[in-house]
């Protein structure tokens, strides 16, 4: 039988579709969402929180923002439902402050309402934001469908005659212009002149001290949110605070298709911490269970039923006992922790409304939060980390481009050149090399790796280079590989280089590196320390893989260094222009075998007694920073591990062929690496890390 013609085919389907619609039979309409929005302290996530929240698949006129503002005594929600012809969401920062957080009395900052008049004269540095979002509001909400409306765009340069003609401003009301005003918490009094009256925490230490007041103002907020989503005849409700990026732009559909009442998408960190706990004590504390690390490492997939979920969840306010929900007032039988998450928790138990977490997909990122001792500066030093953690294990955070970010001013970092080695054909592992500095603010300088696909063995030996006599690989046995010999001499030309400018110290990456938090901060004063006790330094590693950490001694008066043993790797280290010197004279490139085997000869910690018979003298000086501050991007097994000398052919065979060497181990990840303190990728989990 032949087949139908497609165009008639078409035309018929074309028709249904036409006569279902007029039916009142075609597709209904997604589920209608709220997003509840609260920031305090976030200045340094918002652009990525906000650049997440724009790319969200979700149809614009199903989705309503909630943000909350602090009015005279009490908090009043407002839904923002931004329409797609780029109208203006105004959101006020205050301008950075000279000096250091500590100067001033600790004030804390809230949101509130206001107009971008009030915002400027009051002192607040204005971004505007062009945010083509939302379409419309929930089904039955006082915006009903807003597709033709479109908020009123207003100018403003914040300028000396604007602050001084600006009129005062009234209440906002649905329609109008909203600015979203986050305020410093540590700014002199007299600087700002806020629309409404500041509420201080009598009891707080400093920005991330959890008061009892504190926790109940957040409770109050999200449960004006969870109120306000009802009223306007929502069917689900996101809470998502403003350091939980949603990379995965299907965060919503994938939630929502699951039909779960609570439903939290679970997170990576830079840590083991998430936004889920297996376990609860009958107290309401955190109990440790087995199936916490199998979840978090996705050893086990799926959704699971959890005590409670916190930070980022989806509510299903139509599910049954979805009405019986609240943040506050506590429940009448509460006598857990005054803590908004646990209080919602104990809420859902009591209500019999299961609590899931999903870990099937990568849904998006979590900064570990700071310690209540500590302060702004290093949130948001935690939070860069998490930008760097998410450009190598993807998909990376973008900024919302309609928001005025803080101004980068990369630096060399106190040396005179930072050297990144980077195989022309490899350009993501370049372009994300280049983003993890750009975001550290470290200008780095891309030196274009000798490629041993390119080379023969002809070239090769015009080059000078000839095998170490009696060379093999410590696991596999096999000879040197092109792509050894590549990298080899893209290390040796910067060496050339450090010698011909007369560098005095200088950093060299390879761009497969991972950094560890705050990996500049840390850099900058073990440099400090170095040079305050006067050490001699040749060389300095910053991400190796110990063979022996057991034999290595700690540098007195240095704890974060200790005197380098036999070592694999070359993907971070400094160098001085002695050192340069020194690796130079030995004249390797005739002798050659991988420059991680060469380093250790040369400060004579090499177990190889015949390798070191070639080389005089060897008296190269080696640290290494001790935690380490880098590792590699992936190991050997990983499924997104890749390396140009491991899968390369042999020096001397110019068939093309290549070869990946899978039985060398200097790839695998180890456990016995010295990556304490910082990172969530070493085999064995600390007792907290989870917390």
């Amino acid at each position: 039988m032949r087949a139908a013609p497609a165009a008639p085919l078409l035309q018929l389907l074309l028709l249904l579709g036409l006569w279902l619609e007029a039916a009142g039979v075609a597709e209904s309409p997604l589920p209608a969402v709220v997003l509840a929005i609260l920031a305090r302290n976030a200045e340094h996530s918002l652009p990525h929180y906000l650049g997440a929240l724009e790319r969200l698949d979700y149809p614009r006129a199903r989705m309503a923002l909630c943000s909350l503002g602090r009015g005279a005594g009490s908090c009043q929600p407002r839904a923002v439902p931004l329409p797609g012809a780029s109208p203006l969401w105004h959101l006020c920062a205050h301008r950075a402050l000279e000096g250091s957080e500590a100067t001033t009395p600790g004030v804390p900052r809230t949101t509130m309402w206001t107009t971008p008049q009030r915002c400027c004269r009051s002192g607040w540095q204005l971004w505007a934001m062009a945010m083509p979002l939302w379409s419309g509001g929930p089904r039955g909400s006082p915006g009903g469908d807003l597709r033709g409306r479109v908020l009123g765009k207003m100018e403003n340069s914040c300028s000396p005659e604007r602050k001084r003609d600006s009129p005062e401003p009234q209440p906002p009301s649905q329609g109008s212009v909203h600015c979203l005003a986050e305020r410093e918490e540590h700014v002199p009094h007299g600087n700002i002149s806020p629309l409404y009256p500041l509420r201080f925490y009598p009891d707080e230490e400093g920005p991330k001290h959890w008061t009892k007041e504190r926790h109940q103002f957040l409770m109050e907020l999200k449960q004006e949110a969870l109120t306000f989503a009802r009223d306007w005849g929502a069917d689900y409700i996101l809470f998502a605070d403003t350091d939980n990026i949603l990379t995965n732009n299907q965060t919503l559909r994938l939630l929502m298709g699951q039909g779960l009442p609570v439903v939290a998408p679970m997170l990576d960190s830079q840590t083991y911490y998430s936004n889920f706990w297996c376990g609860i004590t009958p107290q309401g504390y955190y109990r440790r269970t087995a199936e916490y690390f199998p979840t978090k490492n996705r050893q086990r997939r799926g959704c699971f039923r959890v005590p409670m979920v916190h930070s980022t969840f989806l509510v299903s306010l139509r599910a049954e006992g979805a009405d019986q929900l609240a943040f506050y007032p506590p429940h009448p039988n509460y006598t857990w922790p005054f803590d908004d998450i646990i209080v919602f928790a104990y809420a859902c138990q009591a209500a019999g409304v299961a609590v899931h977490v999903c870990n099937e997909h990568r849904y998006g990122y979590i900064n570990v939060p700071v310690k209540s001792h500590q302060g702004l500066e290093d949130e948001r030093v935690n939070f860069i980390h998490l930008i760097l953690e998410a450009l190598v294990d993807g998909p990376p955070m973008q900024a919302s481009a309609h928001v005025t970010r803080p101004s980068k001013r990369p630096s060399k970092i106190g040396f005179d050149e930072v050297f990144v080695i980077s195989l022309a054909r490899r350009p993501d592992r370049r372009e994300r090399m280049l983003a993890s500095l750009w975001e550290m603010e470290i200008s780095g300088r891309v030196v274009d790796a000798v490629d041993g696909r390119m080379l023969n063995s002809s070239a090769i030996r015009s080059l000078g280079v000839d095998l170490l006599p009696g060379y093999q690989d410590p696991y596999s046995g096999r000879t040197l590989t092109k792509g050894e010999v590549g990298c080899f001499l893209s290390h040796y030309s910067i060496w050339e280089e450090v010698v011909a400018r007369g560098l005095s110290q200088v950093l060299v990456f390879e761009d497969d590196v991972r950094f560890e938090s705050n990996f500049r901060g840390r850099l900058e004063r073990l440099m400090e320390d170095v040079e305050a006790e006067k050490l001699p330094w040749d060389l300095i590693y910053l991400g190796r893989k110990q063979v022996n950490p057991e034999k290595e001694a700690a540098v007195e008066g240095l704890p974060g260094l200790v005197v380098a043993g036999y070592s694999y790797w070359t993907l971070a280290y400094a160098l001085s222009l002695a050192g340069a010197r020194k690796l130079l004279a030995s004249q390797p490139l005739h002798r050659m075998l991988p420059v991680d085997e060469f380093l250790p000869i040369m400060f004579d910690q090499h177990p190889n007694e015949q390798y070191k018979a070639h080389f005089w003298p060897r008296d190269l000086v080696a640290f290494s920073a001790r935690p380490l501050l880098a590792a590699p991007t992936h190991y050997a097994g990983d499924a997104e591990w890749l390396s140009d000398t491991e899968t390369s052919s042999p020096w001397d065979d110019d068939s093309g062929r290549l070869i990946s060497w899978s039985g060398s181990q200097k790839t695998l990840r180890s456990p016995r690496l010295d990556m304490a303190g910082s990172s969530g990728h070493s085999l064995q989990p600390q007792p907290r890390d989870e917390l």
